[in-house]
């Protein structure tokens, strides 16, 4: 199992959750982003930047991606092509997309894009908050220790 993490717009906090849990779990942890990353030293962590471009990023996740693995986004649309290769899907707010609710997300996505282009302020997501960081570790915790068994 592989943890990729889309990481352009991934917050701090939990890229410093990752490097903690790849270290003390021995998993490999892999960060993708479109800029050049710095990433502690380690055997377990490694950072990958993507060629410039729109979805670049996503793309080299998607082609390195292999079923189980795990993958760190908010990028609701890159959530539907991991599931549909087999991955697992945690946003960084620990919520895992899944088959049964993906299409809802996807539809609710695109007609906030729409709400946008006809200049309503739809706002944005609320600031990430310690609840936020506390419910990715407890999301990936019980994942992990699920697979364990």
């Amino acid at each position: 199992m592989h943890i990729w993490v889309d990481a352009d717009a991934c917050p701090a906090v939990i890229k410093d959750i990752l490097y903690r849990l790849a270290e003390r779990r021995q998993l490999q942890l892999t960060l993708v982003a479109n800029q050049l990353l710095r990433v502690p030293g380690s055997r377990f962590i490694r950072a990958f930047q993507a060629p410039a471009g729109a979805d670049a990023a996503d793309a080299e996740i998607l082609a390195r991606l292999n079923p189980g693995d795990i993958v760190i986004t908010a990028d609701i649309p890159l959530a539907a092509q991991v599931l549909e290769k087999g991955g697992l899907p945690l946003n960084p707010r620990g919520e895992w997309y899944t088959k049964d609710t993906i299409a809802q997300q996807l539809s609710m996505r695109a007609f906030m894009e729409e709400l946008r282009g006809a200049g309503v302020d739809t706002g944005g997501p609320a600031p990430f908050n310690q609840a936020d960081r506390q419910n990715f570790a407890n999301a990936l915790d019980r994942e992990l220790a699920r697979r364990a068994k």
